[in-house]
């Protein structure tokens, strides 16, 4: 695979990782704007806009939009995060210039009022769903709780409340400051004439304004504590838990990806053979999530009520024995192998590729190959997994609990700390 970087006229990067055996092509665009870049007033509107862009442009509407993509027989969708909205397709290499011009049309989003009347009301029941799914929430109103005044803490589909009285005039306002060319990055990987794509794209998109969009990355005071939830008609006790992790362009990062799977990974590891296996425990698992600047190691877990006290007590074993004891080195190779059979199996799929490249550009402004990628798991070292032990410590964390309990371990449950 060979890595193609250019820029346009106005400022929009451009970058190709080519793979002339794949059998298809992924194209997107990653914008970099998410909820942690919205004021208040605006919560949730970044996910709302990446929703408003399939309603079509001046030129095509949401019909003749969604009819082209299945007319190509596309693979296409987009996602919102807390720092990125992604705008992609995966079709065969003949329709490239198809769907790339389709893309960036709808780039340019008409943003009439009866769409966004309409849109607003799947929001809204978009959140209501989430709020009926377990764990109800929880997860939200962690991170709220855990960041506190911190931008990471924006919910990324907002809440009722502010989907509610959000008008068109904020969202063409948040577009025309979010979508300038110099706050994204067009991305294609696979089979593809790289050359003769960056022209295509000079022209569908070279007339996009020019400009940067910053965003402010303070950094986060954590709120460590513990909270219940009461949720009657919930069957099962679910549990979760935000301590601090390493941010993105932390050294120690991939060695905190080690030590998620290590400990936390859904089979096999130390979490799994504590309270799965065993029946404690229908699920419990240990996630790591960077951001620019900030990090987390996210713990979740799902069992029987009446088990909840006895698995947080040993859950909190469980991380009390990997900070006191370095870990072994048999575990770090068997993760490694994990870690860097799931990179490989996922670089075979060119969509895979596209995420990798368009992310890591977005955070980093770096390209990492596959066989980059590979070499830094490779060096991680049993030391450095240490270190992130004792320099974030899992003890030290934001914990709710949500299910039929009343009271879990003598705290008492209490409402949300956040309306929805």
């Amino acid at each position: 695979m060979q890595f193609h970087k250019a820029q346009l006229s106005n400022g929009l990067t451009v970058l190709g990782e080519v793979n002339p055996r794949a059998y298809t092509t992924a194209v997107g665009f990653f914008v970099r704007t998410g909820s942690r870049d919205e004021e208040p007033g605006e919560w949730g509107l970044s996910h709302f806009l990446e929703h408003m862009v399939f309603k079509g442009s001046t030129r095509r509407n949401a019909d003749q939009v969604n009819r082209e993509f299945d007319a190509m027989g596309a693979l296409n969708n987009a996602y919102t995060s807390k720092e990125s909205t992604v705008f992609w397709a995966v079709v065969l290499p003949e329709l490239v210039d198809r769907v790339t011009e389709l893309l960036a049309d709808i780039l340019r989003p008409a943003l009439r009022d009866e769409d966004f009347h309409t849109e607003r009301q799947v929001i809204l029941e978009e959140i209501r769903m989430y709020l009926d799914q377990p764990p109800f929430g929880a997860d939200e109103e962690c991170e709220e709780l855990h960041f506190g005044g911190h931008p990471l803490a924006h919910r990324v589909l907002g809440t009722q409340q502010s989907i509610g009285s959000m008008t068109p005039e904020q969202m063409r306002s948040y577009f025309q400051r979010r979508y300038v060319a110099g706050n994204i990055v067009a991305v294609v990987a696979g089979r593809v004439d790289f050359d003769h794509w960056v022209k295509q794209l000079e022209r569908w998109c070279g007339s996009w304004p020019s400009g940067e969009a910053p965003r402010s990355t303070p950094p986060a005071q954590r709120h460590f504590g513990f909270h219940v939830r009461c949720k009657p008609q919930a069957t099962q006790q679910y549990v979760v838990q935000l301590a601090p992790a390493p941010g993105c362009e932390h050294p120690l990062r991939w060695a905190a990806e080690l030590t998620s799977i290590i400990l936390g990974d859904s089979v096999g590891s130390r979490l799994y053979w504590a309270l799965v296996e065993p029946g404690l425990a229908e699920h419990c698992s240990l996630h790591y999530v960077d951001y620019q600047g900030e990090g987390v190691f996210w713990t979740t877990m799902s069992c029987a009520p009446e088990k909840v006290e006895q698995n947080l007590d040993i859950l909190e074993q469980v991380y009390a024995q990997a900070m006191a004891q370095a870990v072994l080195e048999e575990e770090l190779q068997r993760a490694k192998v994990k870690t860097k059979a799931r990179l490989v199996l996922a670089a075979e799929r060119p969509r895979q590729r596209l995420f990798a490249v368009g992310g890591n550009w977005l955070a980093l402004r770096r390209y990492e190959s596959l066989q980059d990628e590979l070499q830094k798991v490779d060096e991680v070292s049993v030391q450095q997994v240490v270190q992130v032990l004792e320099q974030f410590r899992l003890d030290q964390n934001t914990c709710v609990t949500v299910g039929p309990r009343q009271q879990v371990r003598g705290t008492q449950a209490t409402e949300p700390t956040t309306a929805t």
